[in-house]
């Protein structure tokens, strides 16, 4: 697994089977370096919450994948991503994934300090 934000929202009107049932995030791999109190990536300058970059005057860095979202997860969210066998094992056998989203993380401690809290 890893962790990743909630960009945002891909909307597919045609979907294939399987897929049908499940909201499709853009999301992006979350950085370690975050700042707890800023929610800013120290080494990107990118918000984590947002996805803003403050390098570019606030544009955001749509780098990213999409992912079946298995949980009901939001914008800014930090989430946990399955990948390959174990995102169709989340999503189920019948959905052509190789990444789910599933889980929401509350908080994230690093050498013991939180580096992240929900807030």
């Amino acid at each position: 697994m890893q962790l990743a934000t909630v960009l945002g929202q891909v909307v597919s009107t045609i979907k294939g089977p399987g897929l049908e049932r499940f909201t499709l995030l853009l999301v992006a791999d979350a950085t370690t370096g975050t700042d707890a109190t800023t929610g800013t990536d120290a080494t990107t300058g990118t918000d984590a919450t947002t996805g803003a970059d403050a390098r570019t005057g606030g544009a955001p860095d749509v780098t990213g994948y999409v992912a079946v979202d298995t949980v009901g997860a939001g914008v800014g969210e930090l989430v946990l991503v399955a990948t390959g066998g174990a995102a169709r094992i989340a999503a189920g056998a019948d959905v052509p994934t190789d990444r789910a989203v599933v889980g929401i993380a509350d908080t994230v401690v690093r050498d013991g300090a939180v580096t992240y809290q929900k807030s």
